[in-house]
């Protein structure tokens, strides 16, 4: 006689992330993942097999990087651009792509030929989706360059400020006097000397400018509470120079390269502006002296270029019990999430930054 077949074993259930396709042997535990990686249709995803990454540099690991995703290393060496990592569907549409993607460097006009320069300009009236912004006044980009002060010099002093529009123009530059002595110029670095300061703007006079600026005619109030028709700051390191100018602006206001959770590296420290420059615009820059022209013009081509990476509308009505997967009280967790399926715990998983992309819609859908 013959023995008995052994039963068949009921296959191991497992439940998959459908963001970044991490599997996990018990639901709670995929419902733990989807509260702390806050997975949305606004993180950086891979255009082959459509992984959410946390970052642009994650993202390129999975692409290029030491331990690639095989099919999805193998389509984007041939169809993907390397520094905005987009991916197209022909080798003529990827050829005439990379003559737009990387860009010249600016020209640097130096300290000496740049004098006080304040334009006034006024971009209330304009309506081109270029200048969108989060309001009428759109973005301006600002980079500070700083000298030493004190016993050893190591006291940060705001001594060069520049201002770049949308559209790149120079719309306000001046020399700042420290309020207190200069011990270290940083020669090397900022090009400046005890000439350029001798007659410089008083630092209490830059900041009133500056916000005068920025808030475009808005009232405080205004700009604190929802922005109004003011201007959004476009920098790198904002706190820093702010810090350094004195100077207060509201966080919801700022666009900050080196705080922007898609452009930090993967343990969340930021990258220096040299690096994001060459690695998602082509070009090198900060060779020798910095110039805050170049770096100004530099963090606002980022910011335009990641902005411009149009994501898709989040919907904030699939689900009745909560908006966000994160803000549920523990009551329910057993209760509700346990009978959600994957599809819908994606759907209720919210990014825990802001998206550049939606400073496009107010302009879009006027």
């Amino acid at each position: 006689m013959d023995a008995e077949a052994d039963p068949p074993q009921n296959p191991i259930t497992r439940h998959k992330c459908l963001a970044c396709y991490k599997q996990y042997k018990k639901k709670e535990h995929l419902i733990e993942h989807m509260k702390t990686s806050y997975h949305s249709v606004h993180q950086p995803r891979c255009g082959v097999c459509q992984k959410h990454c946390k970052s642009f540099e994650s993202l390129r690991e999975h692409l290029t990087g030491p331990l690639p995703r095989g099919i999805c290393s193998k389509i984007f060496s041939q169809q993907g651009c390397q520094l905005c990592l987009a991916l197209f569907d022909s080798p003529g549409s990827l050829i005439d792509h990379r003559k737009i993607c990387r860009i010249s460097a600016p020209t640097c006009p130096g300290t000496s030929a740049l004098p006080y320069i304040d334009s006034q300009f006024d971009c209330q009236d304009s309506s081109d989706e270029n200048h969108a912004g989060e309001g009428p006044g759109g973005a301006v980009a600002m980079d500070c360059e700083m000298v030493g002060g004190g016993s050893d010099g190591s006291l940060e002093l705001c001594a060069r400020v520049c201002l770049v529009d949308e559209d790149e123009r120079l719309i306000f530059h001046t020399y700042v006097q420290p309020e207190i002595p200069v011990t270290n110029y940083r020669y090397d670095i900022t090009g400046l000397t005890e000439e350029h300061l001798r007659n410089a703007m008083p630092l209490k006079e830059v900041r009133e400018k500056l916000l005068q600026i920025l808030h475009n005619g808005e009232s405080i109030g205004k700009v604190r509470l929802d922005g109004g028709k003011a201007r959004l700051l476009v920098g790198h390191d904002l706190a820093h120079d702010m810090d350094c100018l004195k100077m207060n602006y509201p966080d919801h206001m700022l666009r900050d390269t080196a705080k922007y959770r898609p452009l930090m590296k993967t343990n969340l420290v930021s990258h220096s502006l040299k690096y994001l420059t060459r690695t998602y615009l082509g070009y090198d820059i900060q060779s020798g002296t910095h110039d805050p022209y170049e770096d100004c013009i530099s963090v606002m081509r980022l910011y335009k270029r990641i902005r411009s990476q149009l994501h898709p509308e989040e919907d904030h009505g699939t689900m009745t019990l909560s908006n966000n997967i994160v803000g549920m009280p523990d009551s329910w967790i057993s209760r509700e999430l346990d009978n959600l399926t994957p599809d819908e715990l994606y759907a209720m998983s919210r990014s825990d930054y802001k998206c550049w992309c939606l400073d496009l819609i107010p302009r879009l859908s006027a």
